[in-house]
């Protein structure tokens, strides 16, 4: 007798996790940004103050971003027939206080059937996160406030360059002494940015890593053992902040498995996208996300050494 059918996944699965994940990140981010404490007039005592408009904007902008990016893959994914999940998001209201969230991944169930397809779903995700990040970033540009650094509040964040780009050309470089203080559409391009960077490194199953390995196959491995030796060398010149961003990608790995046909040829097309994927790589990327050095530990620690 023939092997009865496996059961159909339920909605649960399907869809409801999905939505539910999705639900939770939004009202992560909005917590994140749109509630706060301060200080009442006089008394000392401290408030819930409430910035609905500040965390709306930071939900619509950023989840955005992350829906356009993971959806890039699936819809990707499908063209190929390439079984996938739908997004999941991935709350974290207490771990990242600048958002409220760690992004959001598909999980891939089944192989690539060649190194084109590898190719295509590894960079329609960052491809498709980036054109939505553009329009944010230009209205971030507008929405930003020019600060005297000595006032200025909140945490220091470095500066991709496509940041800085998009303030000279918008608003003129900041006069000497002054800093860029961003609302929550510049925290949303900035952190679309941030993602786009880190998941174009050319590494194991990220997607620059999907994107290296279809470009050179065996020579991939040896480009990922370079860039995570440099993620190595960027903790002692970016600062401790990249730590458990090494440790994270050598768990993940840094080999990247074969396709089921490696020979089929990528064509010319997809070595230019190759390249604007580079460049985009590039103007994404941060050394320092955050400006914290090891002189800065030495600092926060040296008292506490010194009285003990």
């Amino acid at each position: 007798m023939p092997a009865a059918a496996a059961p159909a996944p339920g909605r649960w699965h399907v869809w409801g996790r999905h939505l539910v994940l999705f639900v939770l990140t939004a009202a992560s981010m909005f917590l994140t940004v749109g509630v706060g404490l301060a200080e009442k007039a006089g008394t000392g005592e401290l408030e819930v103050r409430w910035d609905v408009g500040a965390g709306l904007k930071l939900v619509a902008a950023l989840m955005s971003i992350l829906l356009a990016h993971e959806m890039g893959h699936y819809v990707a994914c499908r063209l190929y027939r390439i079984d996938a999940t739908l997004p999941f998001f991935i709350p974290a209201p207490l771990i990242n206080p600048l958002v409220g969230t760690f992004g959001a991944v598909i999980r891939i169930k089944s192989p690539f059937p060649h190194r084109r397809a590898l190719f295509d779903v590894g960079v329609a995700g960052p491809l498709a996160g980036f054109v939505v990040c553009l329009p944010v970033l230009a209205l971030a540009m507008l929405e930003a406030r020019v600060v005297p650094t000595a006032t200025a509040q909140g945490m220091p964040l470095g500066d991709p360059l496509l940041f800085t780009w998009a303030f000279a050309l918008m608003r003129g470089a900041p006069p000497d002494g002054h800093t860029i203080l961003i609302g929550p559409l510049g925290m949303a391009a900035w952190f679309g940015l941030l993602v786009t960077g880190l998941n174009l490194l050319p590494i194991g199953q990220l997607d620059g890593g999907h994107a290296i390995y279809a470009l050179f196959r065996d020579r991939a491995y040896a480009i990922a053992r370079g860039a995570w030796w440099i993620g190595v060398g960027l903790i002692v010149v970016g600062g401790p902040s990249w730590i458990l961003w090494v440790i994270l990608v050598r768990l993940i790995g840094l080999r990247h498995p074969p396709t089921l046909n490696d020979w089929e040829p990528l064509g010319r097309a997809r070595a230019w996208v190759g390249a604007l994927c580079l460049l985009i790589f590039v103007v994404c990327f941060l050394y320092q996300p955050i400006p914290f050095s090891w002189l800065d530990v030495w600092r926060e620690f040296r008292p506490w050494l010194t009285s003990s």
